[in-house]
């Protein structure tokens, strides 16, 4: 379960980021947007429906992908003990038809929480009047803490040095974040 927690969280909060990043320095960069209140809630609306919609597909993936996994196990004890079907309307088969919904489920979930610590500082962006540059940095900031965080439990759980692994975390997540600011900047002069 932890796997999938761990996968849909960075993969909302990361793809989320992205969206932030991208939005922000389209405005940053006079692509004729304009700044504001009304920037804030384009960022928030697409981060949250790109969450919503990523968290979704999660779901649908994690429950196929952990349903075709499982069931390709399942047949293989079938044809060991030279019946099909022997596991149908068993215990072992219920517990199974368990594991894949809430792996589904717990994928879909993560990633939408994920999803919504890129665009919190916009939430509050008009309460604070930051400007599109400045709560998309702080967005930035913010979610890198995060996966400096999400790297110190995954050390944890997988019993490595703690510091090290949020470290990794945070690099991955500011090499992603860097790429996609690169591709922002550059797709207009292209």
């Amino acid at each position: 379960m932890d796997r999938y927690l761990i996968r849909g969280f960075i993969d909302g909060l990361l793809s989320t980021l992205g969206v932030v990043i991208g939005a922000s320095i389209a405005v940053g960069s006079g692509w004729g947007l304009e700044t504001g209140q009304a920037f804030h809630i384009v960022v928030i609306t697409s981060g949250f429906g790109g969450g919503v919609a990523n968290g979704l597909s999660n779901i649908l993936g994690a429950f196929m992908g952990e349903k075709a996994a499982i069931y390709e196990r399942y047949r293989k004890v079938e044809k060991a003990m030279l019946k099909d079907d022997v596991l149908k309307g068993t215990k072992v088969d219920k517990q199974l038809q368990d594991k894949v919904i809430t792996s589904g489920v717990a994928d879909g979930i993560a990633t939408i929480g994920g999803a919504m610590v890129p665009i919190a500082s916009f939430i509050f962006a008009p309460l604070f009047s930051l400007s599109a540059m400045t709560s998309m940095y702080l967005s930035t900031g913010i979610s890198l803490v995060v996966f400096f965080l999400l790297g110190i439990y995954i050390g944890k759980i997988s019993k490595e040095n703690l510091i090290l692994s949020g470290l990794k975390m945070v690099a991955f997540g500011a090499s992603a974040a860097a790429l996609v600011g690169l591709i922002s900047v550059i797709l207009p002069k292209a």
